[in-house]
């Protein structure tokens, strides 16, 4: 497994696990397991990583692959490489304004970047700090006028697509959150606790405690003003996600937004088939990093059954446990367009900022680059399963044991 709890370091990060040890070393407790967790038992969070692993790429030589291109096109827009970096709640708790950082690190590389309901920067923070505006990643309130305002900003700012999360009906259990007393544990001792950890990181308190102001959620200021105040947090997540969602409510996102519409939380085929239904631009298979229901499929099992109910009505792509270019390319030699990225890049702009960020995607191009060439293949468009070994049977496998 790649997701040991310790990784020595030499003279700088390779890859994103190294920027994961970087961050497990600089962040308080609470906030890294916050993002390195997943829900009840992590075995879903687990799997996603391990079954990537047990996908075999296949290596052929002796062919002209002299140049290679990673270009591609997702939701009307051009990719410099097919990676999107997608939407990561509180980042701005990680780094100071760690959102417009991070996003800043994607726009000079050429590839979109996602920015979520609940980051600390605002959506308006993030498109003044980039010469593209940000992609805009939105939960179904049952507060429709709040969600209605916050398409209507994401609008006015220019974001050209939505990615509207639908796997939060109910917030699965987190449990490394409760021991560190992150959620639902308002007492005096777990503040305590909380603090207390927080203090004994003080570069840290330094840089994000202090120097990141203002703490708050920059999209959800009126409903949550203190990101510093996780159960307050908690109490809005409680009272906003909205068990009562059904397929219908794409119908009342499409009054309120003119864009490309994308939906992210799909794991099951006719789930997908639904969606097309609905009239989505895209899907994003993903079971939320392992961070809702467990003992779920890993994305990468669920990927082609998916991609072959979709069979190209509309763009699909995936996150989950992907952590190198390798993995990249696994993942569109199933049939993905692209993928997005979570921890990668949150554990990069934790340990380096906007330079971490810069860094680990281009070890990320650097690997997509390597892994083309050495299956015989000279764009991420000719990536298909026969650059996997067997076709991708580990894959099938998976899906069907």
């Amino acid at each position: 497994m790649r997701i040991s709890p310790d990784r020595p370091l030499g003279l700088a990060a390779a890859t994103p696990l190294d920027y994961r040890e970087l961050a497990r070393r600089r962040l308080p407790r609470q906030l890294f397991d916050y993002i390195d967790g997943g829900a009840y038992e992590e075995a879903t969070m687990r799997a996603n990583v391990a079954d990537l692993e047990k996908l075999l790429l296949r290596q052929v030589v002796l062919k002209d692959v002299s140049v290679r291109d990673q270009t591609t096109t997702v939701a009307g827009q051009p990719l410099a490489m097919p990676v999107i970096l997608g939407p990561v709640g509180l980042c701005g708790m990680f780094a100071p304004r760690a959102e417009a950082q991070a996003a800043r690190a994607a726009a000079a590389v050429g590839i979109p970047f996602v920015e979520s309901t609940v980051s600390i920067c605002s959506v308006e923070e993030v498109a003044a700090a980039t010469p593209a505006p940000p992609w805009f990643q939105l939960y179904v309130m049952r507060d429709r006028g709040y969600a209605e305002e916050l398409m209507a900003r994401a609008r006015a700012v220019g974001s050209p697509v939505l990615v509207l999360t639908i796997d939060l009906a109910v917030v699965g259990a987190r449990h490394r959150d409760t021991r560190n007393a992150v959620v639902g544990a308002g007492t005096r001792w777990a503040r305590a606790r909380r603090a207390l950890d927080l203090l004994s990181h003080p570069r840290w308190v330094r840089e994000v405690g202090l120097g990141g102001k203002p703490l708050t959620f920059g999209n959800l200021e009126r409903a949550v003003p203190e990101a510093s105040t996780p159960d307050a947090f908690k109490e809005w997540v409680d009272s906003q996600f909205d068990p009562s969602v059904t397929w219908d409510d794409i119908a009342w996102v499409r009054e309120h937004w003119d864009g490309r519409l994308i939906v992210k939380g799909v794991l099951d085929a006719a789930d997908a088939r639904r969606a097309i239904e609905a009239g989505v631009d895209g899907i994003v298979v993903s079971n939320h990093g392992g961070r809702q229901l467990d003992s779920v499929p890993s994305t990468v099992q669920a990927l082609p059954e998916i991609v072959e109910a979709v069979a190209g009505e509309a763009e699909v792509l995936v996150d989950g446990g992907i952590r190198t270019g390798l993995d990249v390319v696994k993942m569109l030699s199933l049939g993905a367009q692209a993928v997005l990225l979570g921890r990668a890049w949150a554990w990069a702009v934790a340990a380096q900022g906007e330079t971490g960020v810069r860094r680990m995607l281009k070890v990320i191009r650097a690997d997509i680059d390597v892994a083309l060439a050495l299956t015989g293949n000279t764009s991420v468009a000719a990536l298909d399963r026969s650059a996997l070994y067997r076709g991708g049977e580990a894959a099938a496998a998976g899906r069907t044991a």
